[in-house]
């Protein structure tokens, strides 16, 4: 907006309310300095960001952490929210705006969870940035500092200069710019110490990111001449290269002559990920790091209160298997309602961790979680002849989705692309009544009847082929169950399995599967222990000790979503010595006589009339060799402290 009829003069209103902060006062050495361009800081006691100008959306971090908007008189304004906050990968953000979108000055661009920020030891800095402050203003005057602003309220008066044509093209993607690119490219790339001296290299919103194999060879003080070149630092392992918003394009021209193998991995934007990547395999390990990376993402806020209730569980049955408490007792069903709870209601937890990871509408996501737990349908999904419904003449198989993952992850997924098309065809007066129950609608009707029925039909399919091989051989399915059997419980598949054990032990009074699957939970927190006994770093050891103490009791949620599915490397060695486990247990021919089992379970392998015998030692053989198999190979092979630091780094981004 124009102020006191000065044409060459735009207020730039305080996205957010709290005290301003002068740019030199931020404490980032590339903002502080004016580099990126002139603005201010703003030290947020509120959630809401609202838009500092009127303009368009131009950009819209993958990590939900900036937003850049272009206004008519051409100001290159960036929304900066929080330091270092890409590492959070989005999750403290909920957006209400897009790439493309008009916005008004004042009107709300996200919502910043402040509280998420800090305990993630990270500033909650908000910084107004114009990046073409140097040729589009002449002076950006920044209020006085000494009072609090309001979000909406006035905090700087931007003074336009004349800008050429020359200058408004600068950094435009054309015919001539393109040979530029390319040359500082190759410069940059000459100036680190040419390609034999890179090992990967990634950008975030103003910089290049390279991994060298020795920093010492690159020339600091040339390529912070070079022309395009805003200035260079060194920070986490990384060799940045401060560029600006040209950023992408600089990138894009460093890896056409890099090639896509020197993409670090899980950095990439998708756009560069599209045009440079040829490999199939490539794709696919990166689309399953992508499924893997948000479901670990979105379960981050819940791992504390899964490991406390799963050791809660752990404790249940040992006091039942005891006898000192009965489950018809009262004492029994309030702490067992406490245990439980968390695992009950999981989709609509996680429903709305998934969906601020992902972008779409919390509160629906939470909802279509409630849809899929809702009373009448978990029954139906409970008894074989009520499972089997039709919807709207569709054959559909119910099943139960407490305590699953998978379903919201999806729908947390496809609520973006629903909730951005109901934008589209529904008018603005109409939209908070209607867009939210029809996106419930649509993405609940999508789970249920093709995300449910299409993971029963293939749990049930690899569930008969696992019975077919323990017929076959108990000791080859032991390795085949416990090698698989957790990778099965991420993506909801292992369901199929569940009432194969039921069956077993209440026709038979025993199942020999469940201790194959006893073993995994083992395993898993066998895996988990040697992170806490091999890391130095605090968080990760608090997380690790409650997380191995769950998996004993369990419960391996806390384990595979807290640490070994975000360190790959410890759920694949956790799953080959749950491999082994299990083989051992199908030698031994281990038996299980309760639906119970990990190592709180060891009631449920006592022979009934026979007490402690052979059984009970095959037990102890194959779930105590496990544990020790399982923490040494992690804790030799599957974990360093050096892992932590290179993934931390990856993150690492302004």
């Amino acid at each position: 907006m124009t102020i006191m009829g000065k044409i060459n003069e735009v207020s730039v209103l305080a996205p957010v309310t709290g005290h301003i902060l002068s740019l030199a006062s931020v404490q980032d050495p590339v903002f502080a300095t004016g580099k990126m361009g002139p603005g201010f800081g703003i030290q947020p006691t509120t959630s809401q960001i609202v838009a500092p100008v009127s303009g368009r959306v131009t950009l819209v971090a993958a990590t939900k952490h900036a937003i850049g908007i272009v206004t008519t008189a051409g100001l290159e304004v960036l929304i900066h929210l929080g330091i270092d906050t890409v590492a959070l990968n989005g999750v403290p953000f909920t957006l209400h705006v897009q790439v493309g979108d008009e916005v008004a000055a004042g009107a709300l661009l996200a919502d910043m969870d402040l509280a998420a920020v800090k305990r993630a030891h990270k500033l909650t800095t908000v910084l107004v940035i114009v990046t073409n402050g140097q040729n589009a203003l002449t002076a950006l005057t920044v209020l006085p500092l000494t009072k609090p602003v309001a979000a909406g309220g006035v905090a700087a008066i931007a003074h336009l200069a004349v800008v050429t044509t020359e200058a408004a093209t600068m950094g435009s993607s054309t015919n001539h710019t393109v040979p530029r690119y390319q040359a500082l490219a190759t410069a940059i790339i000459a100036n680190v110490g040419g390609q034999q001296n890179i090992n990967s290299v990634i950008h975030c919103i103003t910089r290049l990111r390279f991994y060298l194999k020795d920093e010492a060879l690159a020339h600091d003080s040339i390529i912070a001449n070079l022309d395009g070149v805003i200035d260079v630092a060194k920070a986490g392992g990384q060799y940045q290269v401060v560029i600006g918003p040209a950023v992408n394009d600089i990138f894009d021209a460093v890896i056409a002559q890099l090639g896509p193998e020197f993409i670090a991995a899980k950095s990439v934007s998708p756009t560069t990920t599209t045009i440079n990547e040829k490999s199939w395999l490539r794709r696919v390990r990166g689309g399953i790091s992508g499924v893997i990376g948000v479901m670990t993402a979105s379960m981050i806020p819940v791992i504390g209160i899964l490991a406390g209730s799963g050791i809660l569980k752990g404790i249940l049955a040992a006091l039942t298997g005891f006898k000192v408490l009965t489950v018809a007792s009262g004492t029994y069903m309030v702490l067992n309602a406490v245990a439980d709870a968390t695992f009950y209601f999981l989709p609509v937890v996680l429903g709305f961790t998934a969906a601020k990871k992902l972008g779409s509408d919390p509160i629906v996501l939470a909802i279509v979680g409630g849809i899929l737990i809702y009373p009448s349908l978990i029954t139906a999904a409970s008894k074989g002849a009520t499972a089997q419904i039709t919807f709207l003449g569709v054959p559909t198989h119910l099943m139960s989705y407490s305590a699953s993952v998978f379903p919201m992850i999806v729908a947390a997924w496809l609520g973006t692309y629903v909730e951005r098309g109901l934008k589209r065809v529904i008018p603005l007066y109409l939209r908070s009544v209607f867009t939210p129950i029809i996106e419930a609608l649509i993405l609940a009707i999508v789970v249920l009847v093709v995300v449910g029925p299409l993971i029963t039909i293939i749990s049930k399919g690899m569930a008969n082929g696992l019975v077919a091989v323990y017929n076959f051989s108990p000791a080859l399915s032991g390795l085949v169950i416990g090698s698989l059997y957790q990778t099965m419980v991420i993506f909801g598949l292992h369901w199929g399995i569940i009432p194969i054990v039921i069956n077993d032990i209440a026709t038979n009074g025993h199942s020999y599967l469940n201790a194959i699957l006893s073993i995994t939970m083992v395993a898993q927190g066998g895996a988990v222990l040697a992170v806490f006994l091999k890391s130095k770093n605090k968080h990760l050891k608090e997380i690790s000790l409650a997380a191995a103490i769950s998996a004993f009791c369990g419960v391996t949620e806390p384990a595979l979503y807290g640490v070994n599915l975000k360190y790959k490397r410890v759920f694949i060695v956790a799953s080959i010595a749950s491999g082994l486990g299990g083989l051992l247990t199908g030698l031994l021919r281990v038996n299980n006589y309760a639906l119970s089992g990990s190592l709180i379970g060891f009631p449920a392998f006592i022979t009934p009339g026979v007490g402690i015998g052979t059984n009970f030692y095959g037990y102890l053989i194959s779930h105590y060799g496990t544990l020790v198999l399982a923490t040494t190979l992690v804790y030799l092979f599957g974990f360093s402290d050096k892992r932590l630091g290179s993934k931390t780094n990856l993150r690492a981004d302004q």
